[in-house]
């Protein structure tokens, strides 16, 4: 392990190791405006949601690393405290970099990068009409710790895309193409190719890892994610269910390879219980890998 104390370093040379590894990062694509009624648009990715009752989005336009100063981000929310918080999608990923260029105070970013400004309801910043995502928020507060200012901002309005809209009239993730922050001059695509689900344990109590045998806990052959998935089920299959699968197509072709001394019984259930857990066969896996001849 590589192991570095923040106080020993660079801040910058620290911020590259964080940056690259506290990732992928949403990206708030932050309209503003001063009192005079100058827009800003700029992009943070230190954001994310921290709260829901009210709904809370946080944000952090943390001052210029080069002579410590603040962002026109940070200055207009201090003048006018609001902000529409865009989110962005690979549709629109270069030209949300290019507003990222340090123009001059009082620059439109929507002219410079080329996006179009849709008025808002509740607030005085513009929303991002290119944007599938925008939220109309009043900022609470501004925490400033050192070079970084934490902007809290309560969720007013939002406006959603009908093309990322599903039937049940809930945001179809399928539908998205959220593009998030990494370190460097990386970003990730989050479309239905790189995504995939996992079943959130909320509803139930799984039996945990520490019930899993530990004939199966030790396998060389299932990883830690086939054992998390096993050890999210409420209740292991009855025996009854476990005889029944041995008359399976699976199950004879595996007793017939056993008896002629093609592999190890283990190795066999293992592998096969691998790959119905892939598959995301959590029950069928159990029946696997619980018989015994």
């Amino acid at each position: 392990m590589l192991t570095l104390n923040p106080k020993e370093l660079d801040s910058r040379v620290f911020y590259s190791y964080l940056t690259g590894t506290v990732a992928p990062r949403p990206i708030a694509f932050a309209s503003t405006v001063d009192k005079l009624g100058n827009v800003n648009l700029s992009p943070f990715s230190f954001f994310n949601i921290m709260g829901i009752n009210p709904p809370i989005l946080v944000f952090a336009p943390n001052n210029r690393g080069r002579d410590g100063s603040k962002k026109d981000t940070t200055l207009n929310l201090e003048e006018v405290p609001e902000v529409v918080i865009n989110m962005v999608d690979y549709a629109m990923v270069q030209q949300m970099s290019l507003s990222s260029v340090e123009f001059p105070r009082g620059t439109n970013e929507f002219i410079k990068a080329g996006f179009t400004e849709e008025k808002s309801v509740f607030v005085e910043p513009s929303r991002v009409k290119e944007s599938k995502a925008q939220f109309e928020c009043k900022v609470l507060e501004i925490k400033q710790f050192g070079s970084m200012n934490l902007a809290i901002c309560e969720v007013i309005l939002a406006h959603f895309s009908e093309e990322i809209i599903g039937e049940n009239g809930k945001i179809d993730q399928q539908k998205t193409d959220w593009v998030a922050r990494m370190g460097g001059d990386w970003y990730v695509r989050a479309n239905e190719i790189s995504m995939f689900e996992v079943e959130k344990p909320t509803t139930k109590i799984g039996i945990g890892y520490d019930a899993i045998p530990g004939s199966i806990r030790l396998s060389k052959i299932l990883t830690g994610n086939h054992l998390g998935q096993l050890g999210n089920v409420e209740n292991l299959p009855t025996q009854a269910e476990i005889e029944a699968y041995q008359a399976t197509p699976t199950m004879q072709k595996i007793i017939e390879q056993v008896m002629y001394g093609c592999a190890f019984l283990d190795n066999l259930l293992h592998a096969e219980a691998a790959k119905l857990l892939n598959e995301n066969k959590v029950k069928e896996a159990w029946l696997v890998l619980l018989q015994s001849f």
